[in-house]
């Protein structure tokens, strides 16, 4: 009975290593399958050579180590072998694979493999299907190796490590060719269409992806072999930087088409093609394409799901006919220059509309401030237009639900902002920056992980929600809020971005601040804040940014800010995942059941933290994940007193440091040396004495250098590296400087130059006195002055007669003053009552 067992399935409940060995007597078995072992293939090596007669060995979904049995190359019958998705590794070569004679199927896909292709692939020439995709093949892929599998069907060489020029028409001859897809992101690696010159395929493809390849590097041109293609059903050429016109015919001349994405291109000229049922998803978005949109586009893409025509140049009015698209799930337009309103059937009559985004145009009307029925609708971005119109509360109670990401920011909307949107229960990215809504930000139940309410006009304290438990990033600032940080914020544990600044806020900086470990990103700047800096603020060792520029903040600069190292991982930069998978209309038929897979890639909708900061003397606004890379220290513009602490000299990653504006002393730290990244410094409007460092000539990096006002005195360091491109203006107000860029010529003893006043005894100026002393020394001398004068007056009768008369007069003289003024303006106001 067992002599004639054709099939076995191993998975994970298969306890015993020694399985497939004990069956070694089964001389016919044709197909082994074995998934979800997790085991490693050492159990195989032995057991497999038994199996002469094996057609079928389905090794995929395992998370088999190492590399393949070298037992493998003596299964001379085998026909499909799959080592799919698993971490194996090692150089094709020396796997034997060559002597397969008989294969039809070879898929390697999603696994560790790397090295050259062997030139002995070449006489596989049963193979039907070659999937190599996602691996680390590198080297040239051999014109005469693809050139001599004439019975390829399937072909999948993406997401690898290959160089050198391919020549597409290696394909020419494969008559029976429907799927081919070459991925990479190696500038080394292209691919060629047009050579030879006029060559015409034999076969009609199904599936080709050519993405992010350099695709005909040398004249830009689409693929001309195209014009003969009539069968396609996915085609993608994304990311290849193809210019001319964009090729409408393409669409046209497919009528099965199903999935066309042809995004980050330089294709320019109309959007214009045939009316097609069968496109699904049509991305053409960041290209070069102008003009209006067809108006009857909603009748052209009757059944289209997904519609990316964004970063483009496409203007006029978006096409009410839109709203027709009854299965549209995702539509962007963003970043074009459509303007008018948006049609109302666009939000009322897409029962299937879960994505909209049509931010960065000029698009305008009261877009919100309507009946809605999108009750699918999980991502809505209206940003940068000029929508207007107040948000009511009878707007839209339920009828957007599933909502979970809202932005409305740089529009016109005013008013108060309604309560039903922090009532959402799905939402959790909300961003109405720049706008003019007022009066207090309501609480709600919306569970909050990004919340951007800045440049508004909203009043009262900041607020303190206990839907913001759970909030990444909380930017509130330049609102009118006033009073002081809530105990609340404690709580806020998971913050990552905290930006309240240019408010109205006051008081001190609470110490708890400190515990908010998570944080990268503190912004407290112009506001009213006093006191001293906490030193709780130095427990922030995963910050990044610190500003409390302009306020009252007196006291020293903590020297313990040197524990601010910096994050070890990234929080602002999303990487998305390598690939969405879609389905796709095409099914190859092989004997391991293979249903393939398009792995388009897909826009991914994500709120980025964006904050505004000073360096290089401008106001810069960092955005998404340079903020991972960005470092700064701003406590410019206040009242910080004594020494700058030479320990902020071992904050290495600092990018940008403002100490401007305050009344620091001492010299300027040599430490300083050592912020090998600091690209802007700014120590100007002090009273540090002493030099320059001649260290800081070794700040490879620094484009900004202002020492400005200050005390300081003696040689400038020598004008070499970046310090040659600094101009007077960094130093001038500090007339003890000397050297260039300065026009004051240096002495040989303007080393020893020091400004006067600048020993310990003379450190005092002549303005700074006890006043306590100095008032009590006045007090006194007019109280003797005072008494001398009674003395006088009451020991000689004459003088005190002389000084009573004296007084008499001027009561008198005041008397006769007071009275005429007062009767001249009770006439004249009397004449002009009358008049």
């Amino acid at each position: 009975m067992l002599m004639t067992f054709e099939i076995m399935k191993i998975n994970n409940s298969c306890k015993h290593a020694c399985l497939i060995s004990s069956l070694s007597f089964v001389q016919k078995l044709l197909y082994i399958t074995i998934y979800n072992l997790r085991r490693s293939l050492i159990i195989l090596n032995v057991g497999l050579a038994y199996f002469r007669h094996l057609e079928v060995l389905d090794l995929s979904n395992n998370n088999f180590l190492g590399s393949i049995p070298s037992s493998v190359d003596t299964l001379s019958s085998l026909k499909e072998l799959s080592l799919a998705r698993n971490e194996l590794d090692g150089s094709l070569p020396l796997l034997g694979f060559c002597e397969l004679k008989n294969l039809c199927e070879l898929d390697l896909s999603e696994n560790m493999f790397e090295g050259e292709l062997p030139p002995c692939f070449s006489g596989l020439s049963s193979l039907k299907l070659l999937d190599l995709s996602l691996n680390q093949f590198n080297g040239n892929i051999s014109t005469l190796l693809i050139s001599n599998l004439t019975s390829l069907e399937y072909v999948d060489l993406g997401y690898n490590k290959f160089e050198g020029l391919f020549s597409f028409s290696s394909f020419s001859n494969h008559t029976k060719l429907e799927m081919v897809r070459v991925v990479n992101d190696n500038d080394k690696f292209e691919v060629e269409t047009e050579e030879p010159l006029g060559w015409v395929p034999k076969f009609q493809l199904k599936v080709l992806v050519l993405s992010n390849c350099n695709l005909n590097r040398g004249s830009r041109n689409v693929p001309s072999f195209l014009l003969h293609q009539y069968e396609l059903r996915v085609i993608d050429l994304s990311h290849n930087s193809l210019d001319g016109t964009f090729p409408n015919w393409l669409i046209d001349n497919n009528t099965r088409l199903e999935n066309f994405i042809m995004k980050n291109n330089s294709l320019g000229g109309t959007v214009h093609f045939l009316p097609h049922q069968y496109v699904n998803s049509l991305d053409i978005s960041d290209n070069q394409l102008s003009g209006i949109l067809p108006p009857e586009i909603g009748n052209i893409l009757p059944f289209i799901s997904d519609l990316n025509l964004s970063w483009n140049s496409l203007d006029g009015a978006i096409p009410p006919s839109m709203g027709n698209l009854i299965r549209i799930q995702k539509l962007d337009l963003s970043n074009n220059n459509f303007s008018g309103e948006v049609p109302k059937s666009l939000l009322s009559d897409c029962p299937s509309l879960a994505v909209l985004v049509l931010s960065n145009n000029k698009l305008d009307g009261e877009v919100l401030s309507r009946n809605l029925s999108a009750r699918q609708l999980m991502i809505l971005l209206l940003d940068n237009n000029r929508f207007t119109g107040v948000l009511t509360n009878e707007m839209a109670g339920g009828v957007m639900f599933m909502l979970n990401m809202l932005d409305i920011s740089d529009n016109l909307f005013s008013g108060t902002f309604p309560g039903w949107i922090t009532n959402m229960l799905m939402l959790k990215s909300l961003s109405i920056r720049n706008n003019t809504f007022e009066g207090q930000f309501p609480c709600g139940r919306t569970p909050f992980e990004f919340l951007d309410i800045s440049q508004n006009s909203f009043s009262g304290s900041i607020p303190s929600c206990s839907n913001l438990q759970d909030v990444n990033h909380l930017h509130l600032d330049s609102n009118r809020f006033t009073g002081s940080i809530p105990e609340f914020y404690r709580n806020l544990t998971k913050l990552l971005t905290l930006d309240i600044g240019n408010n109205k806020l006051s008081g001190r900086i609470p110490n708890f601040v400190g515990e908010l470990s998570n944080l990268r990103i503190l912004f407290l700047g112009k506001n009213n804040f006093s006191r001293s800096i906490p030193e709780q603020l130095c427990q922030l060792r995963n910050v990044s940014i610190i500003d409390l520029s302009s306020n009252s903040l007196s006291g020293s600069i903590p020297n313990c800010l040197q524990n601010m190292t910096g994050p070890v991982d990234l929080a602002f930069l999303k990487v998305p995942t390598l690939m969405a998978l879609r389905n796709s209309p095409y099914h190859y038929q092989s004997v391991l059941v293979r249903e393939f897979k398009y792995r388009g890639s897909d826009n991914l909708y994500q709120r980025q933290a964006q904050v505004q900061f000073i360096t290089k003397s401008r106001l810069d606004t960092y955005k998404g994940g340079i903020l991972d890379y960005m470092s700064g220290l701003d406590l410019s513009c206040n009242n910080l007193t004594g020494e700058i602490p030479k320990e902020i000299g071992d904050i290495i990653q600092i990018r940008a440091l403002n100490l401007s504006h305050n009344q620091l002393t001492g010299p300027i730290p040599s430490h300083f040396s050592n912020l090998e990244n600091i690209e802007s410094l700014d120590i100007s409007s002090n009273n540090l004495s002493g030099k320059v460092p001649s260290e800081l000539i070794e700040l490879n990096f620094l484009a900004v250098f202002f020492v400005s006002n200050n005390n300081l005195s003696g040689r400038l360091p020598e004008m070499k590296g970046q310090f040659g491109t600094f101009t007077a203006d960094s130093y001038e107000g500090n007339p003890f400087l000397c050297g260039l860029p300065l026009e004051k010529k240096c002495t040989p003893n303007s080393t020893l130059m020091e400004p006067p006043l600048s020993t310990e005894e003379d450190e005092e100026k002549w303005y700074n006195v006890d006043m306590v002393s100095f008032g009590a020394s006045l007090v006194s001398t007019w109280f003797v002055v005072l008494m001398g004068f009674v003395g006088i007056i009451y020991v000689n009768p004459n003088w005190r007669r002389r000084w009573f008369a004296f007084v008499e007069e001027c009561m008198y003289t005041s008397y006769y003053f007071l009275y005429d003024c007062f009767h001249k303006r009770s006439m004249t106001c009397t004449a002009v009552d009358e008049m």
